[in-house]
């Protein structure tokens, strides 16, 4: 294994319990899991539109926090991380083709709203929520934070530079 690649699993090691840390201080307010969900961590899913090799990090946490954190199930491993790593995975390969930084943050921002169906759905057949209104609540959550945080990063990016960051 070359430095650089240690070097990317550390820093993806380091998102991973970013995403951790976040999410256990929302989850002090109750709101890190259920039908609200507003997970400060979320703002860290802008990470793969600077570079896709930050989705192993994002991944990462969001699995260990749904494993371990509050609401933890198997389903909640399941559905949770896969909708993270679907979205993730769609954004790291379209982003690259958008020109403009806020067109990759507003893809991002919008697969991520969207795909909280599964979250829902997952919510609809562990805790027999409404699907609909599951759905409507945690995809405005979702829309809320991605929409708070895109420009957060974006600017932290130009302290960061969260590319070169993973990349050197």
């Amino acid at each position: 294994m070359t430095n650089h690649q240690t070097k990317s699993w550390i820093i993806n090691a380091m998102v991973a319990a970013l995403y951790i840390v976040l999410s256990l201080l929302v989850g002090i307010l109750n709101l890190a899991s259920g039908a609200i969900q507003f997970r400060i961590s979320e703002g860290l899913n802008h990470l793969v539109v600077f570079n896709k090799k930050y989705i192993w990090g994002i991944t990462a946490g969001v699995l260990l926090f749904n494993a371990f954190g509050p609401g933890n199930s198997i389903p909640n491993v399941i559905f949770g991380t896969g909708q993270t790593l679907l979205a993730l995975l769609i954004v790291g390969y379209v982003s690259p083709r958008l020109p403009k930084m806020w067109q990759k943050m507003a893809l991002n921002t919008v697969l991520f709203t969207v795909s909280m169906c599964l979250v829902a759905l997952e919510l609809k057949l562990t805790l027999n929520l409404p699907f609909w209104w599951t759905y409507f609540t945690t995809a405005v959550s979702e829309l809320i934070i991605m929409t708070i945080t895109a420009p957060i990063m974006y600017y932290l990016d130009r302290f960061v530079h969260f590319n070169q960051r993973i990349e050197n």
